[in-house]
């Protein structure tokens, strides 16, 4: 029998595995370890995007014979057939004798392979490091909740909360880390969201660019928030993905759009006018903020009003991570504890919806 202590560890394998999928396309990073009756790992796998054959699927092609092994999987086995067929079916065709999961999947087309497991003699343990995998799947899973793209919002400021001077000139508030680090973020999202507003004012490119100023391999989906019409020789018209602009300011229906074009993560630039808004709306997940060791003074600041009058109405964030980039930091801090926490909205908690199917 397999100690509790190595399903641990082949657990936290599994995770690890799993962070060397995309974070982009709105599938989970999922990953799988089989172990055999002593505990030792004879295969591994992990999801690499939508289309490619899932976890199990892939560390079961890396075995001979799969019979009386231990899959480990960060996320229940799916039970539906989709780009893929079940992952559920090909570990009980494989002969695998045990199934280790971390996370019950929350689909409701999806969701049942446990128990399809189970029904066929193949012993199931679910829940092992739930937190752990928890954490690490939180973007997914509050977006799967909330049948929305996971939003991150990212702003560069002084020290006194300034985006640009009196003048309007904001070039360069950060240092060259910080915007590589910016970059390395776009590049994790689908989608990359301004208004017309930025778009008029500072003509950006939107790309997601190495430190020699090359294409990443990942491009972010620009998309454009407003009625005002962009330029024709705009910045933004040679981006290789072209672009979508939603000529609203509706931002809840542009996120309802992306959702169903496979948009799970978008990352929002601004200007202060658009990350104002979403953050009043309560549609802001987690903040990306670069604090310069720097002041500034005057009116450009990098958050309007929120109608908050008094501090016991203040939002209050979840740091998550604070990092020194040259000179500059970066914080990073989530509006949610966890998948199913409350929104930091007043009175807006998750609405529990059905996930995306696993492609």
């Amino acid at each position: 029998m397999i100690s509790s202590r190595a399903l641990d560890e082949a657990m936290r394998h599994a995770l690890s595995l799993a962070a060397h999928g995309p974070t982009t396309g709105g599938n989970p990073q999922v990953g799988c370890v089989l172990l055999d009756e002593s505990g030792v790992m004879v295969a591994e796998g992990w999801h690499r995007g939508a289309g490619t054959p899932h976890a199990e699927t892939d560390a079961l092609s890396r075995v001979a014979d799969a019979a009386g092994l231990t899959a480990v999987v960060t996320l229940e086995p799916c039970n539906h057939t989709g780009r893929t067929g079940p992952c559920a079916q090909a570990l009980i065709d494989a002969g695998v004798r045990r199934v280790v999961f971390a996370l019950s999947d929350p689909g409701q087309d999806s969701a049942g392979g446990a128990d399809r497991l189970r029904a066929a003699g193949v012993e199931v343990i679910a829940g092992v490091l739930e937190a752990e995998a928890s954490e690490f799947l939180t973007p997914w899973l509050v977006a799967a909740a909330r049948r929305r793209p996971w939003v991150t919002a990212k702003w560069a400021s002084t020290l006194d909360g300034r985006i640009a001077a009196a003048d309007g000139t904001s070039r360069w508030i950060t240092g060259t880390a910080a915007r590589q680090h910016v970059h390395e973020q776009r590049a994790g999202n689908d989608a990359i969201m301004v208004g017309t507003g930025t778009v008029l004012a500072d003509d950006p490119a939107l790309t997601a660019r190495g430190d020699a100023g090359e294409l990443l391999e990942r491009q972010p989906l620009p998309v454009v928030l407003g009625e005002r019409e962009v330029p024709a020789d705009a910045r933004l018209r040679q981006h290789p993905l072209g672009f979508i602009q939603f000529a609203t300011r509706d931002l809840a229906s542009a996120l309802d759009d992306l959702w169903l074009r496979d948009v799970g993560r978008v990352y929002v630039e601004g200007g202060p006018t658009l990350i104002s808004a979403a953050i009043s709306a309560g549609l802001v997940d987690e903040f990306h903020i670069y604090l310069s060791p720097m002041l500034l003074g005057g009116p450009r600041h990098a958050v309007g009003d929120l109608g908050i009058t008094t501090m016991t109405d203040a939002l209050r964030l979840h740091p998550r991570d604070f990092r020194r980039l040259g000179d500059d930091i970066v914080v990073m801090a989530r509006t949610v504890p966890g998948p199913t926490g409350p929104s930091y909205h007043r009175g807006d908690d998750v609405a529990h919806g059905i996930a995306p199917e696993r492609h």
